[in-house]
């Protein structure tokens, strides 16, 4: 028999819990403590006591005594109550999925029984044997998924982790597939895979209660490959047990060969008894019915394997279209650890779809984690729109994706990291904007338009970003522009001209306006959020909160009306100094060419880029901006505020904080 090192995970009050009832225990029962195996573990709740002659203890009692003759555990699970009101009590029970029923309800009993001397006032116990769970509790645990407190027993030591837990990955993630794909009688999965080290069979189990959910299943199994992870990823032999389900691994098979994963009842009828000797008719007709039967339960088998594999395409639909992209693929444990469990200290920034992180791998390599949150506007349509598109990007002013995780409700997309934050978080702070002179300034103007003739032009796809702004401008330690966030970004046909959508995403006053008023999106839509960006970079102001004192203008006007007037230095931000004023009032130019309203007048990014690098190309008269959103409030009031919120699409209203 191995010996079993037990690893509890839990608090230090817990901790000290755990000895005192084990002093305890001792004293009181010596008789138990002496015969129990070292590998049975239990823990009594510390939310409350009972009396041993209250009401509710007398009904966990008799459930408890009464539990060989109330219940047929022939698929290894039950749950019962009983009593009323705030005096109801409910316990369940779980075995391995290859004891009979009889081993099995011995199993549940004797472990229950033992719960009940180990916790004799407590509302709330779990008890662990070797091949089966018993648990009870004042509240209904039924279809709870409960991961704490968690134990580990563990043994023996692998002598090549790194390859140890490389073959681990594949066989966690086929068991946690499999396992919380089970139907409502059993969640539970076996596997094998081969460590070529020490030259031996790992054999794996994952187990979950039966009522569980598939998605609350998979999440309580995530949760013990953490633990995993986080105690015992040394050793050769595992258990991680946990009141809802349990993991393991060992080196020689643990599990019967009875071991199965559909229940008795759902298997196909019996063949009918062959045909007896009689006359040549009946022999005939017996060939007959039995040819009608063989082909009735060939096509119900060919049935329900066309109904398992659709059933298997729907769920995971989310991992289909991105399983080209599954060498991009990241555990969220490795995740984790990277993030320091997603620490505060490691926060980036937060916007409407969730929070981004710092974090480091173990190599060494920096990265930007996002981390969307359930509630986002980004859902699954997004995320993997991110993955598809960024994924077949490569361009310098384009921000790399290095991976993704998607594992039961938890979403991440892992980016290069890049160290100077966002634009916005430069470019409009009185103090920070003073550092980029017109040569910064320019140099990021010009990578941006680069990387936006790459997304229109010269990719192998045609793509519209439609959420372009300075806080979706990231920059380098260089201070090089890297486009980013394109959970908005849409393909298009490379000779279509234009695309009509019900749903309108992006942000108020980098919006063009026939997008805004009318769904309609093409390229000239993301040139207009361009020229809107040129002109804050040169004028140091947020297009959504300037407001010239004296007209009440926002930007574009200030910006159209000047130019106009030939008074465009009244632009410029004073804090640029000395700088070429000819250049800065033809990027004044420029960026009012890129906001004409109406969207075929505007430039081309490829007619943008040339004007930035040749001074020798004639400009034309640009017409009237599009001023689609007029304000005469401070941008902070309640009234504008509110005026954003009645906003019948899904525009964006907030300000992200990038990576």
């Amino acid at each position: 028999m191995q010996k079993y090192r037990v690893t509890i995970i839990m608090s230090t009050s817990r901790l000290s819990l755990f000895f005192f009832y084990a002093i305890l225990i001792i004293l009181v029962n010596p008789t138990i403590n002496a015969q129990r195996d070292p590998r049975v573990l239990h823990e009594c709740s510390t939310t409350g006591n009972v009396t041993s002659n209250s009401t509710l203890r007398e009904n966990l009692n008799t459930l408890i005594s009464t539990l060989s003759s109330n219940t047929q555990i022939d698929y290894g699970f039950y749950n019962f109550t009983a009593g009323e009101g705030t005096n109801k009590v409910y316990a369940t029970g779980l075995c391995r999925a290859d004891l009979s029923p009889t081993d099995c309800r011995s199993c549940v009993n004797m472990s229950a029984h033992e719960l009940l001397q180990l916790c004799p006032t407590q509302k709330e116990g779990v008890m662990w044997y070797m091949n089966c769970t018993a648990r009870y509790s004042n509240n209904s645990i039924f279809g709870v998924m409960e991961t704490k407190p968690t134990r580990a027993l563990t043994s023996g030591v692998v002598s090549n982790l790194t390859e140890f837990n490389a073959v681990l990955k594949p066989l966690f993630r086929d068991l946690r597939f499999r396992a919380s794909a089970g139907g409502i009688f059993r969640k539970i999965a076996v596997g094998t895979a081969y460590y070529k080290s020490d030259n031996y069979t790992i054999y794996g189990l994952m187990q979950c209660s039966p009522d569980l959910l598939e998605m609350d299943c998979s999440n309580c199994l995530v949760e013990a490959q953490s633990s995993f992870q986080d105690c015992c990823s040394k050793y050769s032999g595992v258990r991680i047990l946990a009141p809802s389900c349990n993991l393991r691994i060992e080196r020689e098979q643990f599990y019967g060969s009875t071991l199965v994963e559909s229940p008795p009842s759902l298997s196909p009828p019996p063949l009918p008894p062959p045909p007896t000797k009689g006359k040549g008719t009946n022999s005939s007709k017996t060939i007959i019915a039995i040819v009608v039967v063989v082909v009735i339960l060939v096509v119900i088998i060919i049935c329900i394997c066309i109904s398992l594999r659709v059933r298997k395409q729907r769920k995971k639909a989310k991992m289909d279209e991105i399983s080209s992209t599954e060498s991009l693929h990241f555990d969220f444990p490795t995740i984790r650890v990277a993030t320091d469990n997603f620490s505060d200290a490691n926060k980036l920034g937060q916007g409407g779809f969730g929070v981004v992180y710092k974090g480091r791998l173990s190599n060494g390599q920096e990265i930007a984690v996002k981390r969307l949150s359930p509630g986002s506007g980004q859902g699954d349509l997004e995320f993997k729109n991110e993955i598809l598109l960024v994924a077949k990007l490569q361009h310098r002013n384009l921000v790399k994706l290095r991976g993704f995780c998607l594992e039961g409700c938890e979403r991440l997309l892992i980016y290069e990291f890049v160290p100077n934050g966002s634009l916005d978080q430069v470019i409009f702070d009185p103090t920070k904007r003073a550092y980029l002179d017109w040569q910064t300034r320019y140099k990021i103007i010009e990578g941006i338009a680069r990387g936006l003739l790459y997304l229109h032009e010269d990719s192998r796809l045609r793509i519209i970003h439609r959420d372009l702004k300075t806080s979706n401008i990231l920059l380098d330690d260089e201070m090089n522009p890297k486009i980013a966030d394109f959970g908005m970004a849409r393909l298009v046909i490379l000779d279509q001209t234009h695309i009509n959508t019900n749903r309108i995403v992006g942000t108020y006053g980098y919006m063009a306006p026939e997008y805004a008023y009318h769904g309609h999106f093409s390229v000239k839509s993301d040139v207009f959020s361009f020229g809107v960006l040129v002109l804050e970079m040169i004028c140091g102001q947020k297009n959504g909160y300037f407001r010239n004192e004296e007209n009440g203008e926002d930007l574009l006007t200030y910006a159209w009306t000047n130019w106009r007037n030939m008074t465009a230095s009244n632009i410029i931000d004073p804090t640029l100094g000395v700088g070429s004023t000819t250049e800065i009032i033809r990027c004044i130019h420029i960026g009012l060419l890129c906001v004409q309203e109406n969207a075929a007048d505007r430039l081309t990014m490829a007619s943008v880029v040339l004007m930035l690098n040749s001074n020798s190309i004639t400009l034309s008269v640009p017409s009237r901006p599009a001023f689609f959103i007029h304000s005469n409030v401070e941008p902070d009031s309640q009234s504008d505020q509110s005026l954003l919120l009645a906003s019948t699409n899904d525009a964006s209203i907030t300000e992200l904080h990038p990576r």
